[in-house]
């Protein structure tokens, strides 16, 4: 258990060197975790060992390891995250909360109603979703903590942009981003900023969101922070394509792609592949278009995202009539 735990804790580490730190303590005598040279190999043990680390969960569960239930949780969040596992990361943030009320420390009660939260958000559980986020937020204020606060904020904006409130996600995403610069966050400030940008672009509002992601991409730039990067050029390319910028828009979605790659996040790399079609489309760039298509098509097969997987052989269909029309006027 504690093999799997401190290898896990590392390379969480080495994916995201940015997030938080929940420092598990030392391992049992005799425990040396494996060795990690860097994030490829981080990424890789984690994939390969990801059902034995779910179960080392649930083996804690049964022996009443109520810390490492809880830990666990922590260090698989990104990867869950990176590679789309999100019904498995619901699992171990309801885990977490229940071990969290046998722990003294009130911020692991805070983190896991807010995960839980994140994770209901991405399966569409949404009054669950609300629920624990409120509470989490309740939680912060109430041990004044500003960055669980910060934190839980963030969530609340993603978490209402999923059900389309675009204007009370950016609320939301205000108030992280405020909360994040008074605390001296900066990559967390980058990622307020990004989602500002976003939402605002939703709302038409294409200035003010170029400012806001131009702020996001200057920061993550500055603190080599490549997941907030690659989020924010995939916002930028949303908002070229959508002031009639498509070449700008295509060098932005390039650019997080490779970024993106270079990390494995591929549930999101699957979103930007996706978007890149559009700007081709709009340049009457229909093979180009069909490649990325069907290219992110494949992606999503592989995570098992129906509503997605319809939605773009719906486009390639339509790409289909359009290239046949093209033909028949010829």
């Amino acid at each position: 258990m504690d093999f799997h735990l401190h290898t896990a804790f590392a390379a969480d580490r080495l994916l995201d060197p940015h997030r938080q730190l929940a420092q598990p303590g030392p391992p049992a005598p005799g425990v040396h975790p494996h060795p990690l040279p860097g994030a490829a190999a981080a990424m890789a043990w984690m994939e390969t060992e990801h059902a034995t680390l779910l179960a080392t969960q649930r083996t804690a569960i049964a022996l009443g390891r109520h810390l490492v239930v809880w830990q666990l949780a922590w260090t698989l969040t990104t990867f869950h995250l990176w590679r789309g596992h999100r019904r498995d990361a619901l699992a171990v943030w309801r885990a977490a909360l229940a071990a969290a009320a046998h722990l003294p420390d009130p911020t692991t009660r805070i983190r896991a109603h807010r995960n839980l939260g994140m994770a209901c958000s991405g399966l569409g559980l949404d009054e669950e979703t609300i629920w624990h986020l409120d509470q989490a937020l309740e939680l912060a204020v109430r041990h004044h903590d500003p960055t669980e606060q910060a934190h839980t904020y963030q969530t609340f904006a993603v978490a209402w942009e999923r059900q389309g409130e675009h204007r009370r996600a950016l609320d939301q995403a205000g108030h992280a981003r405020d909360l994040y610069h008074t605390i001296d966050l900066p990559t967390r400030e980058a990622d307020a900023l990004n989602s500002m940008g976003w939402l605002a672009a939703q709302l038409g509002r294409f200035a003010i969101a170029r400012d806001h992601c131009q702020a996001a991409l200057d920061l993550a730039r500055h603190h080599s922070y490549p997941t907030g990067e690659a989020a924010t050029l995939d916002s930028l390319g949303f908002i070229a394509h959508r002031t009639g910028e498509h070449r700008q828009a295509l060098d932005h979605y390039h650019h997080a792609i490779v970024l993106r790659r270079s990390f494995g996040g591929i549930y999101r790399l699957a979103n930007t592949v996706d978007n890149t079609g559009h700007p081709h489309v709009a340049l009457g760039e229909h093979d180009e278009a069909r490649a990325v298509s069907r290219e992110a098509l494949e992606l999503y097969q592989q995570q098992g995202r129906d509503t997605d997987i319809q939605r773009v052989k719906g486009q390639l269909d339509e790409l289909d009539r359009t290239t046949a029309t093209d033909l028949d006027n010829a």
